[in-house]
């Protein structure tokens, strides 16, 4: 069974950084692409980021690029997320995700996705 735990979240004041980790574990994490979501209160889930699985292909949401930054290390089963600059609108539980695919193209959406966390929190303060 694929199980993904985000770590990292928690409390920072706007033009503060926080890194975001995601384990994996129950599968060969290194063959699958995987992405970051996030979602604010009352809000729909909403794209980040992704990578593939080989960590050489990345795109970001418009909200998010130049200021975050998705990588990951194959062999410690683990994702990133480097956030920097963070805003008052950054606020949201984000989410990990995997697929069964090498790569995901197109525009992103949570259903190209099968796996989840179970999400942690990030809030920046004004």
């Amino acid at each position: 069974q694929v199980q993904l735990a985000e770590s990292g979240g928690g409390l920072v004041q706007a033009g503060g950084s926080l890194r975001l980790s995601c384990a994996a574990s129950g599968r060969t994490f290194r063959i699958y692409a995987m992405a970051w979501f996030r979602q604010a209160p009352g809000k729909e889930r909403e794209f980040v980021a992704r990578i593939s699985s080989s960590g050489t292909t990345t795109s970001y949401s418009d909200s998010v690029k130049g200021r975050f930054s998705i990588s990951r290390e194959n062999a410690k089963n683990t994702m990133y997320l480097q956030m920097s600059s963070l805003k008052p609108e950054d606020t949201a539980v984000y989410f990990c995700a995997s697929t069964n695919s090498r790569m995901v193209v197109g525009n992103p959406s949570t259903s190209q996705y099968t796996y989840w966390g179970q999400g942690t929190q990030v809030t920046v303060s004004s």
